[in-house]
């Protein structure tokens, strides 16, 4: 597998739900930032329990990761953190493989016109991948990505998680 996608139908009621809540948690100071890399935090991480809307990403990820690696469900868990990327900014080349990943996923929340590009390079290949609203994107913690600069003026709001075995 190099690259799985998946998009919602109706991700709007979803979609606004999980940025109003970020916004109002970022605003709060109720959140928790990693990863400072070219002038910004890459990783904002949120407790679940601050934004249960999250719960709908989460599980439509367990979903689809047991489906492509043939688990079910329960012998699976999902760690997530936000990706705000103002206008001008961007994602540096990195990988997930560090743990017990078995996937890796981005499922896109707020993308304005012009803010960015996943690029994924596997295989001696570079993968293009057009964020949407409600779409879901999955391939393998090893693969390097990135993503382009916002060429927005607005922010771009994604959750990126990683899918690994219960109890690893």
């Amino acid at each position: 597998m190099d690259v799985h996608e998946v998009t919602g139908a109706t991700p709007d009621r979803l979609n606004n739900r999980l940025f109003t809540r970020f916004m109002e948690l970022s605003a709060s100071g109720r959140i928790r930032q990693s990863h400072h890399f070219a002038g910004r935090f890459e990783n904002t991480y949120i407790d679940a329990s601050d934004i249960p809307a999250i719960e709908a990403v989460l599980t439509l990820v367990k979903q689809q990761a047991g489906q492509l690696l043939g688990v079910t469900v329960d012998k699976l868990k999902t760690g997530f953190w936000f990706n705000a990327m103002a206008a001008g900014q961007r994602t540096t080349l990195h990988h997930h493989d560090e743990n017990d990943e078995l996937l890796s996923a981005v499922y896109y929340i707020r993308v304005p016109d012009h803010s960015g590009d996943l690029i994924l390079y596997a295989d001696d290949r570079k993968i293009t991948v057009q964020p949407q609203e409600g779409k879901l994107v999955m391939f393998a913690p090893a693969v390097p990505h990135e993503v382009t600069v916002n060429q927005s003026t607005e922010m771009r709001l994604s959750v990126a998680m990683n899918v690994g075995p219960v109890g690893g």
